[in-house]
């Protein structure tokens, strides 16, 4: 691939350094102000979902009571939205559903009312609720982002088939387990069936907020064709990125065919090459990625058992995978556990 420049970074000069700040602070209060006001709507929602639950669980109240509160509230609450019978139902559910799981109950206030129903209507335990909740709070999802990753089925994928990382990154850096998967889903850059590493390149370029979106909030895109000079040779690296929580620079290399041993060479040199020649002083050692179209499971732990460098390898999929076919396997894998935990 032809090697791109890295943009040089303009400094903000004179009175504009101030605005900078100030424009932040900005953002910082509305940001506050947001997540206050979505705080006190689920509270008041899970007040109100309460209060019905309770009347009627004591059958001071029967079904056909709701719809009579909805009528009430609009007449005696000028411009109330949002408290229609369906939703007036919905608040009874919440409430239900949560109740009783103290550790889950927290989560709920720190992601939007949408997002929660989202959540409740389409997880089928409090496992799965638990895991969107927390990531949809960590990577502020949009609902249609959270929706797609329950429609990739992200939980049982995570469940199944957690990150294939080599020794030196599970004993140093445990924490990467939960940032890195398995596999990423790369449906929106429609790519045709046979395409070119050219193709991928590309397409994770025009659709990088999407590719970054999938990666996690972390990530910050550093550049594309990263020059690395070693001697007298130039090389070029696919694409790099640096995660703020991990505090590393991270390299991911692309593979359109099937992920091979030798592979893990050619990214081990670009660790170290980053790390003497890149890595600032305050930096943790840079990880590697390789981002290969196909992977054998048993080929891959054989690569990675040895591997002194710290690197990953990871799969990506053009189409979204069969969900039902995934809650059935982590229902079998369940299954398992338990017949082992008894035995």
């Amino acid at each position: 691939m032809p090697r791109s420049k890295v943009p040089v970074p303009t400094r903000t000069k004179g009175p504009e350094t101030g605005f900078v700040e100030i424009a932040g602070l900005i953002q910082s209060a509305k940001a506050q102000t947001y997540q206050a006001v979505n705080t006190a709507l689920i509270e008041l929602y899970w007040q109100v979902g309460g209060a019905i639950s309770r009347r009627i669980a004591a059958a001071e109240w029967g079904e056909g009571i709701v719809r009579q509160l909805a009528v009430y509230l609009e007449e005696t609450q000028p411009g109330l939205r949002g408290f229609t019978r369906a939703n007036l139902f919905r608040m009874r559910q919440f409430y239900d559903a949560y109740v009783d799981d103290e550790k889950v109950t927290p989560l709920v206030r720190h992601v939007p009312w949408s997002h929660n129903l989202v959540i409740l209507s389409q997880c089928k335990g409090m496992a799965e609720r638990e895991f969107y909740l927390r990531a949809a709070a960590r990577e502020k999802w949009s609902r249609r982002e959270l929706e797609r990753q329950l429609q990739s089925a992200l939980f049982e994928r995570i469940q199944l088939s957690p990150a294939k990382v080599s020794p030196v990154v599970r004993q140093n850096s445990p924490e990467v387990l939960n940032v890195f998967k398995d596999a990423y889903m790369v449906e929106f850059l429609d790519l045709a069936d046979t395409h070119s590493e050219a193709d991928l390149h590309r397409g994770l370029l025009d659709r990088l907020k999407n590719f970054m979106i999938e990666l996690g909030r972390d990530f910050c895109f550093v550049g594309s064709e990263f020059p690395l000079q070693v001697g007298k040779q130039d090389f070029a690296l696919d694409l790099l990125f640096f995660h703020r929580g991990l505090n590393c620079l991270v390299a991911i290399e692309l593979k359109v065919g099937r992920f091979e041993p030798e592979y893990l060479g050619k990214l081990a040199f670009y660790l170290e090459a980053l790390d003497r020649d890149v890595r600032k002083k305050h930096e943790n050692p840079a990880i590697g990625v390789l981002l290969c179209a196909s992977k054998d499971d048993e080929v891959v732990e054989y690569a990675l058992s040895r591997m002194a460098s710290p690197a990953l390898i990871a799969q990506y999929r053009t189409q979204l995978p069969d969900k039902a076919w995934l809650q059935a396997k982590l229902h079998e894998f369940y299954q398992q556990n338990l017949a082992g935990s008894a035995g």
